[in-house]
């Protein structure tokens, strides 16, 4: 690339001497734990509504999970699955699953019985670690069908005593005999095992992601992958020394795991968790807490925008704010400012690339696009090489559109176990995003459209198959074709086409229904119309975009 006009990388000029500037990252979060112990054991790590675990606790009570783990038979590169909301047990599976010398497999909890079994059997899963109501509610089948021989649950009401009702509505469920105490094994006092250590090219994470074809795939994260992102997340944002951080974005997501956990740790700084989000929640635990950074998706500051109760005080302590997951209009971001102060710094990035490969950084505001009034998504980091290239891969001029590509230390090497996937999606190294977007001449990226029909709801990724495949099964649908609308609130919405088998009828609101029933709550399609016929090209596939341009053309 050494004739590559983007070799030259124009946006390191923009950058402070600070984000400039050379890291070497230690080789993984466990040991950027083992350090923040031998320096500060007794500040807050997690913060967890009344709740307060020190950094020696952490490591003490991880320690024990690791232990327990590897005396049940887990082996150095197993696979864990985590099913955990934002909660102290979602941190302690983690680094005790890590230190087990485990790969751990995040998992999003609005996931249904078949996509938890598509990742439990793809991942060959042999730990699963879940809330008790998950596990009896419908895990303990899920996982029957799997290679899961060990299972801890836990209950989200541990380690506080606040008893939040607004997210903290259940209760505890007597301990399963199918299953362990995660609560209990990690105060069981259990050493980790020795010689388990992870090194930077360990895979940390298989991170599910969907493909082309909506089956989903998992991103192969490396511990190595991580803390390029959580080093150059702490050196580079100018948070002060102990940072807060508030986590919004959740855990299980890249995002969460690397710009929140992973910066918050590598700093040694405290935490706050609280479960899953609620506006009301979120700014009582700001008002509380005074936290120094967050990242989260626009709907998330939309919704504590319009909350009753939100003032500028929420917001005095934080000295940076960052999104991510989904595109933010420019008029959110001045529209929050004038609200309550802080400028919300766009970021871009994929699990394919640990989170984040370009942001806003600090000291400087993103420039929007005179053409399209596109706001950019930030400049790319000193050690990251972003391209805009043509269908053929060849490099277009500055300006010019065309598919983003990313080469750098925090792209994954590629998918588990689909050689085929990471050939296409990585040729040599260099991450195929799908997304159509355009570099100006001083580094500012944009992204403009996806190459792909991924629909992007409120920062989750849903591919149309899997919904359509799901409306295939409904004994009234002959054709299926889903499609992403516009959304004020989500961004895009899920939109499902439907033309009815001969004599057959249904409601639209019963097909949406049918579809909640069996996807997560971010996928099944929020509007569904019904049409004689689906068009169609001369083969017989159906045309997507002449129903993307229909919804369009209804929304005018």
């Amino acid at each position: 690339m050494t004739d590559s006009r983007y070799a030259a990388k124009p946006w390191v000029a923009l950058l402070s001497d600070a984000q400039r500037a050379p890291i070497d990252p230690v080789d993984s979060l466990v040991h950027a734990l083992r350090r923040a112990v031998a320096e500060t054991p007794d500040r807050t790590f997690l913060a967890y509504f009344d709740g307060r675990l020190t950094y020696r606790e952490v490591d003490e009570l991880s320690d024990s999970v690791a232990g327990h783990l590897a005396a049940r038979g887990l082996e150095r590169g197993d696979r864990v699955a985590i099913l955990l909301q934002n909660s102290p047990h979602f941190v302690l599976a983690l680094l005790g699953a890590w230190k087990a010398g485990a790969t751990v497999v995040p998992v999003n909890p609005m996931y249904k019985a078949g996509e938890v079994t598509h990742v439990l059997r793809d991942g060959e899963v042999a730990a699963l670690i879940c809330a008790d109501r998950a596990w009896e509610s419908y895990l303990r089948e899920t996982a029957a069908d799997s290679r899961v021989r060990i299972v801890l649950t836990g209950c989200e009401l541990d380690f506080q005593t606040r008893n939040d009702a607004r997210v903290l509505t259940f209760e505890r469920l007597p301990q399963a005999a199918d299953a362990d105490d995660l609560t209990a094994v990690a105060r069981a006092g259990h050493k980790a095992p020795e010689g388990r250590d992870p090194g930077p090219s360990d895979i940390a994470l298989i991170s599910y992601t969907s493909g082309t074809s909506g089956a989903p795939k998992g991103a192969t994260n490396t511990h190595g992958n991580i803390m390029y992102n959580a080093e150059r997340q702490r050196t580079g944002l100018g948070l002060p020394e102990a940072p807060v951080y508030f986590a919004l974005a959740p855990l299980f997501h890249i995002t969460g795991m690397v710009c929140q956990l992973g910066a918050c740790l590598d700093s040694a700084g405290t935490l706050v968790l609280a479960y899953r989000f609620e506006a009301g929640v979120v700014l009582d635990a700001f008002a509380e807490h005074g936290p120094h950074y967050t990242v989260g998706p626009s709907t998330a500051f939309m919704a504590l925008a319009a909350h009753p109760a939100v003032t500028r005080d929420h917001f005095a302590s934080f000295r940076m704010i960052s999104s991510g997951g989904a595109p933010v209009p420019p008029a959110l971001v001045e529209k929050f400012r004038a609200g309550f102060g802080p400028y919300i710094r766009n970021g871009y990035g994929l699990t394919e690339c640990t989170a984040p490969c370009a942001s806003v950084p600090p000291g400087l505001e993103a420039p929007v696009d005179p053409a399209s009034g596109t706001l950019a998504v930030g400049l790319p980091g000193p050690d990251t090489v972003v391209r805009i290239v043509d269908d053929l891969g060849a490099e277009v001029p500055f300006g010019e559109q065309g598919e983003i590509v990313v080469r750098g230390p925090q792209v994954v090497p590629g998918y588990w176990r689909r050689p085929d996937a990471t050939a296409e999606t990585f040729p040599d190294g260099e991450l195929r995003t799908g997304d159509i977007g355009f570099m100006d001449t001083e580094g500012w990226l944009y992204v403009v459209d996806r190459k792909k029909d991924m629909i992007n709801a409120s920062g989750f990724k849903v591919w149309p198959r899997e919904v359509e495949d799901v409306l295939y099964t409904h004994p009234a649908v002959r054709e299926a074709a889903v499609v992403g609308v516009p959304d004020g609130y989500r961004g895009e919405t899920v939109k499902a086409y439907i033309s009815l088998r001969p004599g057959a009828e249904e409601d639209p609101d019963a097909l949406a229904a049918y579809c909640r029933e069996r996807l997560a709550a971010y996928k099944y399609p929020r509007q569904v119309e019904i049409l004689p016929d689906l068009p169609k090209t001369a083969s017989g596939k159906i045309l997507r975009r002449e129903l993307r341009t229909h919804a369009h053309d209804k929304q005018k």
